[in-house]
This record gives C-alpha cells, structure tokens and sequence, in this order.
C-alpha cells in the first residue's frame, strides 16, 4: 500500500526535527498557515488523547497565523499519522530548544481585588471572584462579540454555554481559550 503523499511529507518533517533533537522529552511546534487549522489539528489531537497546548509562535518562526501547537515530540509519528487521516499539513513543524523559539502563553491574568480577568491573544472576559458570574467580555474585532459578550454577560462560569459553541470566529476561539483558563484559575 502506498503512504499517501501528506503523510510522506509529515514523516519527512518530523524525521528532521527528531534528528536534531537530543531528548526525546523536548517539545515540538507545529506552525500553520491559518487559524481555522490550528483549531481544527487542536480538536483532533485531544480528541485522541493527545496533551496538545495551543500558544502563540514566537516571532523567529511566525508565519502568519498568530497560534501554534506545542506537543511532545515523543508523540511526533501519532500526531502525523492523526492530522495526516484528516488531510491537515502544518507548514512547519520545529523543535523547541532554544529560549528563542520559547512559544508565547495566550493567558495574561488581571486580578482587581474582587474581580479577576483572563486575556487570551485579543479577547478578554472578566469574572465576580464572589460568585464567578462573568462580568464583562471585551476585545477583538469579530463582528460577533458584542452577541457573544450579551450570552454571557450576568452567567456564571458554570452556567453559561462555552464560547466555542456560539462564535465560530478568532475572537470566539481565543474567548473559549480565556473561559476555559477562567474555569481552571478558579478551581484551585
């Protein structure tokens, strides 16, 4: 049987990237050239069991997209045979060795006493500390924030729908990636 040409090309990149890594306890990136691949490879890579994490590219290797998919490279052959099956190819795939190819956090948190904020990339959503009732959304460009910021506005964490499932843009991912670092913080 012949292996399909996509996942020629995964082996390939990641043949290259295994090669020049020492340990196999490094971590890789995986840099696309759109944001709807990085959520799409996201999705499929946890559906799978895989502990995916999405960040922003550093700037030595950005190419375009302003996400990236950090993964260990001991699961490199498994994530290119999973995005292989659902036709996605990554224009790169790097080894995370160098502090300048240290990818980006999304997450920058904000606590004012009562109230506690969590931006992830250009969306922001901010919670009561009392009651975790979402207090304001904010940020981005989307022509679907100010709907997403009237679902959830006055919910708490708990009781609203997740943001993924009611915008389908940028904005509404990076909301979801701020709801969901929302609901961790306010665990522990």
């Amino acid at each position: 049987m012949k292996t399909p040409r996509i996942l020629e090309n995964l082996l390939e990149k990641i043949k290259n990237v295994v090669s020049d890594t020492e340990t196999s306890s490094e971590l890789g990136l995986l840099l696309f050239s759109n944001t709807s691949e990085v959520i799409r490879a996201e999705s499929l890579l946890k559906n799978a069991g895989l502990e995916v994490t999405v960040k922003g590219p550093p700037p030595a290797v950005r190419t375009g997209c302003d996400l990236a998919i950090e993964f260990p490279l001991k699961n490199a052959l498994r994530v290119a045979h999973i995005l292989s099956e659902s036709g996605i190819e990554p224009l790169k795939i790097i080894p995370v060795q160098d502090v300048l190819l240290e990818p980006v956090s999304l997450f920058h948190t904000r606590d004012y006493g009562e109230f506690l904020m969590v931006r992830a990339a250009n969306m922001k959503i901010t919670v009561s500390k009392a009651d975790q009732r979402i207090v304001n959304v904010s940020g981005g460009g989307c022509p679907d924030v100010p709907y997403l910021a009237d679902q959830l506005v006055g919910k708490t964490l708990h009781d609203c729908p997740p943001p993924i499932s009611l915008g389908r843009t940028l904005c509404g991912y990076a909301l979801h990636l701020a709801y969901q670092e929302l609901i961790h913080q306010c665990r522990g």
